[in-house]
């Protein structure tokens, strides 16, 4: 794949969308713990909501084979409708595609389980229609370390860009001076991050 010209993120050119976090989806999930992965995908919804991105949200056999998205996430996305369906790639759906295109975002963000299917599809599907398509690989998971190194490489074979939920939310915000700073960096709850302000309220006393 040829090198592209960097061309950050921002809250004006990306859309997020958000691929079967689902109950029995999750209970298969072998690359990450569901604590670490819950949190991680609401971290991620949260911060978008905070920078005011653009969110679609999908399933598949909501109510036969892999059950709802997962109670979290809901929560996190209130009034956020989720959009079942019944094709493998998410993209194939005609509801959801018009939901990505509504959006008329060139930048879209994807998250999913599995990795290598419900981010990796519509994620390279995306890229084969002209847009930036990114994958937040920490957002996402698998159920073997097999699929899990497939999935990176077809993916970037496909010319999909990896990255983690953090660092697409901060190259977003851009600027820690923006009023909506607090709320971004409240949203991604980072531990590291939350300890380093301790240490600083606690030097400040």
């Amino acid at each position: 794949m040829a090198n592209r010209a960097y061309e950050p993120l921002t809250a004006d050119n990306t859309a997020v969308i958000l691929v079967d976090h689902q109950i029995g989806l999750m209970t298969g999930v072998r690359d990450y713990s569901t604590g670490e992965l819950k949190h991680n995908v609401v971290a991620l919804a949260k911060a978008a909501k905070a920078l005011d991105l653009p969110i679609v949200v999908t399933t598949t056999a909501r109510d036969s084979m892999w059950g709802p998205t997962f109670p979290e996430l809901v929560e996190a996305l209130p009034g956020v409708e989720i959009i079942d369906r019944s094709t493998v790639n998410a993209y194939d759906d005609a509801r959801v595609a018009t939901a990505i295109e509504a959006t008329s975002r060139k930048k879209l963000i994807f998250a999913g389980i599995s990795l290598e299917v419900c981010a990796a599809f519509p994620a390279m599907t995306a890229a084969a229609r002209g847009f930036d398509a990114y994958v937040a690989v920490d957002a996402s998971g698998t159920f073997s370390e097999t699929k899990r190194q497939v999935g990176l490489l077809r993916m970037q074979q496909a010319g999909v860009i990896l990255s983690d939920y953090a660092t697409l939310m901060v190259e977003i915000l851009k600027d820690n001076g923006r009023p909506e700073a607090g709320a971004v960096y409240d949203a991604l709850d980072m531990p590291w991050a939350t300890l380093v302000g301790q240490i600083a309220r606690a030097h400040g006393k």
